[in-house]
């Protein structure tokens, strides 16, 4: 009888202790969970908060609420980076309709639909102005200007997913223009991948693999065209025959296609652009896609590699194989928000949750509580020396990291360990 007692007390205690331990595990994740929505909204209520969709004129300063309320000698500037029509405002965009659907917040969702109708409202002044000086100094010069995939890929994108709600013909025409640039205008090796006719000619970007595949699987999705689906799984395919490196399990930043040989980084963005491409495009293929599991296959063996770079406070460096590079906030981000969504789709098992949710902890420690981001790296072409990467410059808050780690930062919130 005293060995039942002692048993039923040590069960007991067994059960109380693992109660406890339950609770207290479900209040740190509880605690975690808000802290993570704290942070996300701090970075959401910044951005709306600069969004001012107005001008300045240059010469005096002065804000000017309505371009027609301008005069002679005017000289407009956009009062507001994030009115601009910009790569990076296309993934801020996608961002905000996701942030929108997770918190139920409309001011959110409708963020997106304001800077795209303030872009097609007031485009054609600046055309109209516009002297052939470059498309980077005229406000939506990448709209007017339609050259290279960064100018149509991720607004295309963003425009997508707001004609779905908001079927203008204005919106719907750019779609097609859009569509017709990556299909039939940009350039392409004879075996159809897309490339750039600089720094060299012809050479393949890595970044091109988001900067076409965010617009191709929506174009899919939206029109049950399966030649879009086809075009862009077989970018996935191209791109990391020419970029993956076996040794390192990484992608290099580009291929020179003149001279036949890659560049000489393993740039943290240029992987991370190529991650969300692919986890952008298996969310949309259709069920029995021929070249799913592929697709799959090429993910997969991606997170696997980078995974085994994250360095110890959660974050991945400039560099990925170089740990005297700095740690760098927007390629953690998407890595971070790459694992989780695949974790979240099924796409990978839930090993690699730990992966992520250590990725989340590394960005969250580079949010300020005002909502502004340490740590992202400027805007970066291809450079041909180590040193060209290892000395770029990272501007609090800049616009190139903003979006992808709000993307990650909701996706993190649905993780499932």
């Amino acid at each position: 009888m005293l060995i039942n007692k002692r048993l039923m007390n040590s069960s007991f205690l067994f059960v109380l202790l693992s109660t406890c331990c339950s609770v207290r595990t479900t209040q740190a994740f509880a605690q975690d969970t808000l802290f993570t929505q704290n942070k996300i909204r701090a970075i959401a209520e910044a951005v709306i908060n600069d969004a001012t969709f107005d001008f300045v004129d240059i010469n005096s300063g002065h804000r000017i609420k309505s371009r027609e309320d301008s005069g002679v000698g005017i000289h407009l500037q956009l009062g507001s980076r994030y009115a601009d029509w910009r790569y990076w405002n296309g993934v801020l965009n996608l961002a905000m309709f996701k942030l929108g659907g997770e918190f139920h917040n409309q001011f959110y969702s409708e963020y997106p639909l304001k800077q795209v109708a303030f872009c097609f409202d007031n485009y054609q002044y600046f055309k109209d102005r516009y002297k052939g000086d470059g498309k980077w100094s005229y406000p939506f010069g990448q709209f007017f200007i339609l050259e290279e995939l960064d100018d149509c890929g991720a607004m295309g994108a963003g425009v997508l997913e707001i004609y779905r709600q908001n079927k203008q013909d204005r919106y719907r025409k750019y779609i097609d223009l859009a569509a017709n640039h990556i299909e039939k205008i940009q350039a392409r090796l004879e075996d159809g991948t897309l490339v750039r006719s600089f720094p060299r000619k012809w050479t393949i970007w890595a970044d091109d693999l988001y900067m076409s595949v965010s617009f191709l699987a929506r174009m899919g999705e939206m029109t049950g065209d399966i030649r879009y689906f086809d075009d862009a799984a077989q970018q996935v395919v191209n791109f990391h025959k020419y970029l993956f490196d076996e040794g390192k399990g990484l992608l290099r930043h580009c291929w020179y296609s003149d001279v036949r040989r890659p560049g000489v980084a393993f740039w943290g963005r240029a992987n991370g652009w190529a991650m969300v491409a692919q986890v952008d495009l298996l969310d949309r293929i259709p069920k029995g896609f021929p070249q799913r599991d592929t697709l799959l296959d090429l993910l997969r063996r991606d997170i696997r590699g980078i995974a085994q770079y994250q360095g110890e406070s959660g974050l991945w460096h400039q560099l990925l194989d170089k740990a005297d590079s700095y740690s760098e906030t927007s390629c953690t981000a998407m890595f971070t928000y790459t694992i989780a969504r695949a974790v979240n789709q099924g796409y990978v098992d839930t090993s690699y949750v730990s992966v992520a949710r250590h990725g989340w902890a590394g960005v969250m420690s580079k949010i300020r509580p005002d909502g502004q981001i340490e740590g992202v790296c400027t805007g970066t072409g291809v450079g041909d020396n180590l040193e060209f990467y290892h000395t770029r410059p990272t501007p609090l808050n800049d616009v190139h990291g903003i979006g992808v780690v709000l993307l990650a930062g909701a996706e993190v919130l649905n993780l499932r360990d």
